[in-house]
C-alpha cells in the first residue's frame, strides 16, 4: 500500500521588524491536488499545537469597530474556476467558500457562491458586491456560540464537499454535528485542484485579532482519490486575514489523509513571518547555511556563490566577505541579487538597492511593482523581492552582514545551488556537476562542493556591488573554538534569548562572538529539528585555555 503523504513546511527567518506578514489576501497556504479534482476537504487544528488562544475579535458590521469578542471565520476556499455563468467574460471565475461564521453570541454554516469579476448585472437571485463581484449564499444552519480558545479548537472541524448530488459542509465538535447541503449553484467537478483553510475575520474584508503569543497547528487536508503528498502553494483565496503569521514547522505529523499543515503564531514585535510559507532556506550569520531538505551545515568561504537556482527562471546569489583579520576562518553575507525570469535585483552592502542595473531609492514601508510581475517592498531593514509564482528573497541588512530567507512558491520542487535539496534528503549535497557529498561532510569536500558553485565574473548578478577577495577558510571554526571566556558569555546571551536547541545554540553562541549581541535574534524562534551536516567538533576550550 502506498505510504501517506504529508508536507511540513520548513522554518522562517527572523528580521528586526515589525511584522508586517500576516494570512489573509493573497498571502497563505494552499493543498493543490497532485492528481485529479478535489473531492472533499476538511480544515482542523492538530490537538497538542493550540497554545496561548484565549480570545479572537473582529468587527461583525461594515468592517468598522468596534470589535466583537469570539467573531471569527473558518472558511474551507476552492480555487476560482471556470462556469457557464461567466460567458462571454473572459475576466470572470466562479469561487466557493464552505463557511463557519461566529458573531460573538452563535453560529452558523453555511456555502457561499461567488462570480468574481462578472460585472453589472448579477445573474437572477444573487447579490452584487462591489469591484464587480456577484454572490449567493446559501441557506445556513445556526449553532452555539463557539469560541475560539486553547480547549476547544483542536476539537473544531469544517468539511467541504462537492462530489455529492448537492454541494454540503459540515462542523463538527465534540460529536455535535451541524451540516448544509445546497443546490448546486456553481459546477466546480473536476476544476477543484485547491483547498485553503484558515481563521479570518466575521465582515467583509475584516482581520480576526488573536491575543498576543497565540499559536496552532492548522492542518488542510484532501480527499482526491489517492495518497501522495499534495502540493503546498505559497498563495491565498481569501479577502479576510488575520494576525498570525507563518513560522517554524510543528514536529512531524500523523494522519491517514493527504494533508498540508503549517503552523501560525502572533509574532512579538521585531519578528517577521515567512514571505512564502510552503518552502524555505536561510543563509545566516557567519555563515549557517540550511537547505531545503533540512541539512544545516556552516560555510565560510568568500566570493560569490549560487545559493539557490529553479530551473531557468529563478537564481538567488550570495556575496561573501571574510571575517578576517579578526575571526579569518569565518564570512558573512555582503550582498545578496536575484534573477527572476529577465528582472534582476540586488542589494548591495545592504544598503543599495540596484534593480535591473539601475539604483534605485526605496523608502522603509515602499514598494515597486515592476512590469514583469516582481514586487519589491522595504519594512526598515528588511528587503523583499517576490515574482509572480510565489519565490521570494528576505534580506535583513544588519550593520555589516545580511541575513538571507529563500523562499519557494510551489513545494515540493527541485532546488540546486549552496541550498540544494538533492532528492530532498537532508544528508546530501550536490556540486554543480552532479556531484553528491553525504554528511556529515568532510572540511575538504565541503569546499570541493562549494567551490563548484563559485559565480565566474561575468555570470555575477552582483556586478553592481563592491567586490571581496575569494577564498577559503584553512580550517573548521565552530563554537567550540571560541576562547572559553568568550563562548560561556556569548551562550549566556543566547540562552537569554530563548535559544535552546543544541544546533541553534551552537550558531547563535559563534555569531553573537563574531558579530554581536543582536545576532541571536535571528536564531530565537527557530523549532525545526534538522540534520547536523558539519564534521566533528574539536572538544570546547576550558577555563585553562585551549
Amino acid at each position: 500500500m502506498a505510504a501517506i503523504g504529508i508536507i511540513l513546511l520548513p522554518m522562517a527567518a527572523r528580521a528586526d521588524t515589525p511584522p508586517t506578514l500576516m494570512a489573509g489576501g493573497d498571502f497563505g497556504v494552499i493543498a493543490r491536488t497532485p492528481a485529479g479534482a478535489v473531492q472533499q476537504a476538511t480544515g482542523s487544528f492538530d490537538n497538542g499545537t493550540v497554545k496561548n488562544v484565549t480570545s479572537v475579535t473582529s468587527p461583525v458590521a461594515a468592517n468598522t469597530p468596534p470589535e466583537t469578542k469570539d467573531a471569527y471565520t473558518l472558511q474551507l476556499n476552492t480555487n476560482e474556476f471556470r462556469t457557464p455563468l461567466c460567458a462571454g467574460k473572459p475576466q470572470c471565475w466562479g469561487w466557493m467558500q464552505f463557511v463557519f461564521a461566529n458573531n460573538g453570541s452563535g453560529g452558523e454554516l453555511y456555502i457561499k457562491y461567488w462570480l468574481r469579476s462578472l460585472g453589472a448585472p448579477c445573474p437572477a437571485g444573487w447579490q452584487a458586491k462591489p469591484a464587480d463581484n456577484c454572490y449567493k449564499k446559501s441557506a445556513g444552519t445556526p449553532t452555539p456560540n463557539m469560541p475560539l480558545v486553547t480547549s476547544s479548537m483542536p476539537r473544531y472541524k469544517l468539511t467541504g464537499s462537492a462530489n455529492g448530488p448537492q454541494d454540503a459542509a459540515v462542523f463538527t465538535v465534540d460529536g455535535g454535528v451541524a451540516a448544509v447541503a445546497a443546490a448546486r449553484e456553481l459546477v466546480i467537478g473536476t476544476q477543484w485542484k485547491d483547498v485553503e483553510f484558515n481563521v479570518y475575520g466575521f465582515d467583509d474584508e475584516s482581520t480576526a485579532v488573536f491575543n498576543g503569543n497565540a499559536e496552532f497547528n492548522t492542518r488542510t487536508q484532501i480527499e482526491y482519490g489517492g495518497t501522495a503528498k499534495p502540493l503546498c502553494i505559497s498563495t491565498g483565496f481569501s479577502k479576510e486575514a488575520n494576525n498570525l503569521s507563518f513560522v517554524a514547522p510543528p514536529p512531524l505529523p500523523t494522519g491517514t489523509k493527504p494533508a498540508v499543515v503549517f503552523r501560525q503564531k502572533k509574532l512579538a514585535p521585531g519578528v517577521l513571518g515567512a514571505e512564502a510559507p510552503c518552502a524555505s532556506a536561510v543563509a545566516i550569520g557567519d555563515t549557517h547555511e540550511v537547505t531545503f531538505a533540512g541539512l544545516a551545515y556552516d560555510f565560510q568561504a568568500s566570493g560569490d556563490f549560487v545559493e539557490a537556482q529553479v530551473g531557468s527562471e529563478f537564481e538567488v546569489q550570495t556575496r561573501k566577505v571574510s571575517g578576517a583579520p579578526s575571526w579569518p576562518n569565518t564570512s558573512v553575507n555582503r550582498s545578496v541579487a536575484t534573477r527572476m525570469g529577465t528582472t534582476q535585483v540586488a542589494l548591495c552592502d545592504g544598503t543599495r538597492l540596484v534593480v535591473d542595473g539601475q539604483p534605485t531609492e526605496l523608502v522603509s514601508g515602499g514598494s515597486l511593482s515592476l512590469p514583469a510581475g516582481v514586487d519589491i517592498k522595504r519594512a526598515a531593514n528588511v528587503y523583499t523581492v517576490r515574482d509572480k509564482a510565489g519565490n521570494s528573497i528576505h534580506v535583513t541588512a544588519n550593520t555589516g552582514y545580511t541575513d538571507l530567507a529563500v523562499a519557494l512558491g510551489t513545494w515540493p520542487t527541485r532546488v540546486r545551488g549552496l541550498l540544494g535539496n538533492p532528492d530532498d534528503s537532508p544528508t546530501l549535497l550536490e556540486a554543480k556537476d552532479g556531484t553528491r557529498f553525504r554528511a556529515p561532510i568532510a572540511f575538504a569536500d565541503l569546499y570541493t562542493f562549494g567551490n563548484s558553485w563559485r559565480v565566474a565574473s561575468t555570470a555575477s548578478l552582483l556586478r553592481p556591488c563592491a567586490q571581496v577577495a575569494p577564498g577559503n577558510p584553512t580550517a573548521p571554526f565552530f563554537a567550540s573554538n571560541l576562547a572559553y571566556s568568550v563562548r560561556v558569555q556569548s551562550e549566556t546571551i543566547c540562552r537569554q534569548a530563548g535559544v535552546l536547541r543544541p544546533l541553534w545554540l551552537e550558531s547563535c553562541t559563534l555569531d553573537v562572538a563574531v558579530l554581536g549581541a543582536r545576532a541571536a535574534a535571528v536564531h530565537a524562534d527557530r523549532q525545526q529539528d534538522v540534520i547536523d551536516g558539519n564534521p566533528p567538533r574539536r572538544p570546547p576550550c576550558s577555563p585553562a585555555g585551549c
